[in-house]
């Protein structure tokens, strides 16, 4: 069951759009506390796929995902009353965790809004840096209107996962780096859920790589984004179920819509198997851990390789965040 909701209110209207400048600015804001990640390859999947690969590693970013560059993007714009106050978001695990190190690392209160079935480990890394975590159950629970509530309750400034201007800013320098390192590419696969990642990293790419085609992937269970575009409205969904934890978003943001509707070239799904799939390859070939999420864009190259013979492609891999048990129990089944 879904229902279209307007994609230009008031949010849009209030907030100028990001750009590449304010890419370029976040890059330099971060510089010196966001790792620059690794852009790893490998000749064997290379050879397999009959396509160069080029593997934006943010599964080795601090606390394991690229959220923590558009998070400390935002909270580093915070003047001193915020500081003071404190900031509120919401986030299945790994939004959580950046907003969570972040805040820690610049000395500001932090509450987190998080599903009671969020991963444990994504949890209780949140507790860690310091976070007071609120929980609520996702399939029956309004989590925007939870941080809404407390940060009109308590004076919070709340930065929401994805449609935020520095938010989507600073996801955008993950792009941007991978560019300056490889060169132009002829494609860009981005996993989607909101549209932080996909939608900065697609402003980064058109002006550095111009000819470069954007694509997006979701899990097939949640393509939001997918019926958003073929709709040319915002599509609202249910909560999707899938294996893709940090793809189980119900919309796109205000901001985030209308950049994609503008720059991908277009948007594929990939089912829970196929992300089990990718995982496999990247532990077994390039001996990393990446979570379910964070194989949608590889998972779907592999679908693709027939018609991306002998391009140069960016994978953005999201992150590597996921509980060990649940990560054997994926690659043993």
């Amino acid at each position: 069951m879904s229902d279209r909701i307007d994609g230009t209110g008031n949010h849009a209207a209030a907030t100028p759009p990001p750009t590449f400048a304010d890419v370029r600015a976040a890059a330099e804001r971060i510089r010196g506390h966001a790792h620059r990640t690794p852009v790893l390859t490998s000749r064997r999947v290379d050879d397999e796929l009959g396509v160069q690969l080029f593997f934006k590693a943010e599964n080795l970013q601090r606390m394991g995902a690229f959220k923590f560059r558009g998070a400390f993007n935002a909270l580093s714009r915070f003047d001193d009353a915020q500081r003071r106050a404190g900031v509120v978001a919401y986030s299945s695990g790994n939004h959580a965790q950046a907003i969570a190190l972040s805040a820690r690392l610049l000395g500001i209160p932090a509450t987190i809004v998080m599903p009671h079935d969020a991963p444990a480990a994504k949890v209780a890394a949140t507790k860690g840096y310091g976070a007071h975590v609120v929980v609520y159950d996702r399939y029956t629970g309004d989590r925007e209107a939870i941080g809404n509530a407390l940060a009109a309750e308590q004076g919070l400034t709340l930065v929401p996962p994805y449609d935020h201007p520095d938010v989507i800013a600073g996801q955008g320098t993950a792009t941007m780096e991978l560019i300056e390192d490889v060169g132009e590419l002829d494609a860009m696969f981005f996993p989607v859920g909101g549209g932080g990642l996909s939608s900065g990293g697609a402003l980064a790419a058109r002006a550095l790589s111009p000819g470069c085609e954007i694509v997006g992937v979701e899990p097939e269970a949640g393509n939001d984004a997918q019926q958003s575009l073929r709709a040319g409205s915002i599509v609202h969904i249910d909560t999707p179920l899938t294996i893709a934890d940090g793809a189980q978003t119900q919309h796109l943001g205000a901001l985030t819509f209308p950049i994609l509707q503008r720059e991908l070239a277009a948007i594929h799904t990939a089912t829970d198997d196929e992300l089990v799939a990718a995982m496999r390859v990247f532990a077994a070939t390039l001996k990393i851990v990446v979570e379910p999420t964070g194989c949608l864009g590889f998972a779907a190259v592999r679908r693709l390789a027939p018609q991306l013979q002998g391009k140069r492609v960016g994978v953005l891999i999201s992150g590597g965040n996921i509980d060990l048990d649940r990560y054997a129990a994926l690659l043993g089944g």
